[in-house]
């Protein structure tokens, strides 16, 4: 049986202040610090051991897993890259999501978060939030940069990368964790669980908890669990 570890980072500090946050590259809260160790002192007292880690390139999903493999006194061989980034929310982010709601209508703020389909607004090229104009993304081809995303392309790039890099480890057997972000794991969710496009809208993945699958030899779900109880 293959097991496969997925953490959605500890809270950010603009999950704390209620903003959309996107490809934003905000610091973890102080809580957001203590999940991420607490999840790293989980696995380690369950027994997990990791060969390798994969997490996105922004600052909240890559200090988590630094604090996990702190808190389990471990080294794990990390590849990181873009495409487990969160979603890209576009002009939204930055904004506050009640506020926004206020503006706009709960209905369709509830749209442009958790629905599959649809895009929240986009950005101008020249918008300083936009990938294109930041030094992170400068290696990264200016047509895989978005201006916005709803979840179905974020299902796209996070598949792309599962197919190209993750699955191999898998099949090989090795142990591998995925430190990354709330849509980008549910992303995955909807891949591995075949999860259909209504029902992704209803999957919430908590903070700082270990979510564990467990898979056959064709990688396909048996069993999945938190490790910590909510």
């Amino acid at each position: 049986m293959i097991k496969l570890v997925l953490v959605r980072h500890g809270e950010s500090v603009w999950n704390l202040e209620n903003k959309f946050t996107g490809w934003t590259d905000v610091d973890l809260s102080e809580k957001g610090v203590k999940e991420a160790l607490e999840a790293g002192k989980v696995l380690k007292e369950q027994g997990y051991t990791f060969d390798k880690a994969y997490t996105s390139i922004l600052l909240r999903a890559n200090k988590t897993l630094d604090l996990i493999k702190q808190s389990m006194g471990v080294e794990i061989p990390t590849d990181y890259d873009y495409r487990l980034n969160e979603r890209h929310y576009g002009a939204l982010q930055g904004l506050n999501k009640q506020e926004t709601a206020d503006k706009y209508g709960e209905e369709q703020v509830k749209l442009w978060r958790r629905s599959y389909k649809t895009f929240p607004p986009e950005l101008d090229l020249d918008d300083p939030r936009y990938p294109g104009n930041q030094e992170l993304y400068k290696d990264i081809p200016k047509d895989k940069l978005p201006r916005t995303e709803n979840l179905e392309k974020t299902v796209e790039r996070v598949v792309e990368e599962f197919n190209e890099k993750i699955r191999k480890d898998l099949l090989d057997n090795k142990k591998v964790i995925i430190v990354a972000h709330g849509n980008s794991l549910r992303a995955l969710c909807k891949y591995l669980e075949n999860i259909s496009d209504d029902d992704i809208i209803n999957l919430n993945i908590p903070t700082g908890n270990p979510l564990v699958f467990e898979l056959d030899d064709n990688l396909k779900v048996i069993n999945k669990y938190y490790l910590k109880e909510e």
